[in-house]
């Protein structure tokens, strides 16, 4: 029974990318499924658009706020587009690193055509990734090392940020109060070597990894008390690490600092928006809803969370302290970075994506 539910995260996601990228075993049998697709395809299109009605009045409030997008400098803007830019840095040297070698171009291509196909597409996860999976087939990449490298990398990324508010509880009771940036931007960095260590201590060892699974599931079970109670959730993350490091090899540590990276930045460009309009709640706040907003974004009904990211990121904000006009301004401004102006690069990966398969390019570097 262990091993049937260790592997079920991991598992769903390799099995989402195979589904969505038609694999060979899927395009076997993707005749018998087409009236189950179309039917499924119908009903999340009917989902999403009863979603976008239900959130358009917030939508609708967040976007009404871009006149006042002169509140910010344009110094300001520029730390927010280069912050998303290290984003973009982190994720291409992460997928980079996960894959066998292979050019930056096809890396470059994937990261930027999938992350805009992710925004638009309901459920886009699974769906960008299968965009991401496609390029680098064409890019001569062999079939199962690229959805081993994909499903690591969406399982360590998730693993990062699935950690972040953890690290912020602590720090939500001290009652201080960061009055600059540049404060916050130390304590960032305080932070990634936080959990850059944390990080590399489960990756490599079984017993801490046990112990806080242990920990998780005692809570869970305690306010879960009138649920079936969970017994196996040290074993499942043991397999889950496994299954990363395995398709990592030695490179694990470089991938853990890009995707602790990914994340930071990304927190970065919210604190820099909020610091742009004189906003200083506590960073430790800031990331916790900054964290809850993400969760929201992988809800499946809208593209990127549309909508529910906006409403849950202006409510958090306006819980951490931030003034209720500051919080909607502020969450238009990181969206804009975050979601809205990945969109056009999306056009410029596909460009870049290779139309023919090539033989790889060998990089000892690249390790």
């Amino acid at each position: 029974m262990v091993d049937e539910a260790a592997g079920s995260i991991g598992d769903r996601v390799e099995r989402a990318i195979q589904r969505h990228a038609d694999t060979p075993g899927e395009i076997a049998r993707g005749e018998a499924e087409k009236p189950r697709s179309l039917r499924r395809n119908v009903v999340w299109l009917v989902v999403t658009l009863v979603s976008l009605y239900l959130v358009f009045p917030k939508l609708v409030d967040t976007f009404s706020s871009w006149p006042q997008i002169t509140r910010f400098s344009v110094a300001a803007l520029l730390v927010m587009f280069a912050l998303q830019v290290g984003v973009c840095v982190c994720m291409w040297d992460l997928q980079r690193t996960s894959l066998p070698p292979v050019r930056w171009r096809p890396v470059i291509a994937a990261q930027l055509a999938s992350n805009a196909l992710s925004n638009i597409a309901p459920g886009g996860g699974p769906v960008g990734a299968a965009l991401q999976y496609r390029i680098f087939v064409a890019a001569g990449l062999e079939r199962p090392a690229v959805v081993s490298a994909l499903t690591a990398v969406n399982l360590l990324v998730f693993a990062v940020v699935l950690g972040l508010p953890i690290l912020a509880i602590p720090f939500v009771f001290r009652g201080s109060v960061d009055r600059s940036l540049l404060q916050a931007a130390i304590a960032g960095l305080v932070a990634f070597a936080v959990i850059v260590g944390v990080g590399a201590l489960l990756l490599t060892t079984d017993r801490a990894l046990a112990w806080t699974g242990r920990v998780a599931q005692s809570a869970r079970n305690r306010i879960r008390r009138h649920s079936a109670p969970l017994v196996d959730l040290p074993q499942r993350l043991l397999v889950e690490r496994d299954r990363i490091t395995s398709a990592l090899g030695a490179r694990w540590k470089r991938a853990l600092v890009a995707a602790v990276g990914r994340w930071l930045l990304d927190f970065m460009t919210l604190l820099a928006a909020l610091a742009a309009i004189g906003a200083h709640p506590r960073p430790s706040l800031v990331l916790l809803a900054f964290c809850g907003a993400k969760a929201l974004g992988n809800i499946p009904a809208t593209p990127g969370g549309l909508g529910f990211v906006e409403a849950g990121m202006t409510a958090l904000l306006a819980l951490a302290g931030v003034a209720p006009g500051d919080a909607v301004l502020a969450t238009f401004a990181y969206r804009l970075f975050s979601y809205w102006l990945p969109l056009p690069f999306g056009l410029l990966g596909m460009a870049l994506a290779p139309r023919r398969v090539t033989p790889p390019a060998a990089d000892p570097a690249s390790s």
